[in-house]
């Protein structure tokens, strides 16, 4: 990476989540360029190695998609997290009417669950 005339190393200056985050940042921007009337974002685990502020970061970044995407019939995100803070973050009541809790009953059955959104 260059800045003005020198070159800059940036091996080792960043973190193994700020490296995730910005994987993750990538691969929003470029759903949101190819994939202008896609009809699902889907992210399993996004919060995996992320710190609270990268997390975060990343739950602003999905904020700001569902806000654009909200005139879209089909549009609809799924995450998949065990992350109750992120699931608390980007679950608003503005960008969704519900959201579905997956759990196992005694014998390890799944139970799905719609759930009232976050205030």
């Amino acid at each position: 990476m260059q800045t003005g005339d020198a070159e800059l190393e940036m091996r080792g200056r960043c973190s193994a989540g700020q490296k995730v985050l910005a994987s993750l940042i990538i691969r929003l921007a470029l759903a949101e360029t190819f994939c202008l009337n896609c009809g699902i974002l889907a992210l399993d685990e996004p919060t995996t190695n992320l710190d609270g502020p990268n997390s975060e970061s990343l739950a602003a970044a999905l904020l700001r998609i569902m806000e654009d995407r909200k005139g879209q019939e089909n549009f609809q995100l799924i995450v998949i997290t065990h992350d109750e803070r992120f699931a608390q973050l980007i679950g608003q009541r503005q960008h969704a009417e519900k959201y579905y809790r997956v759990t196992k009953d005694d014998y390890q059955h799944s139970i799905i669950e719609a759930q009232e959104i976050f205030d």
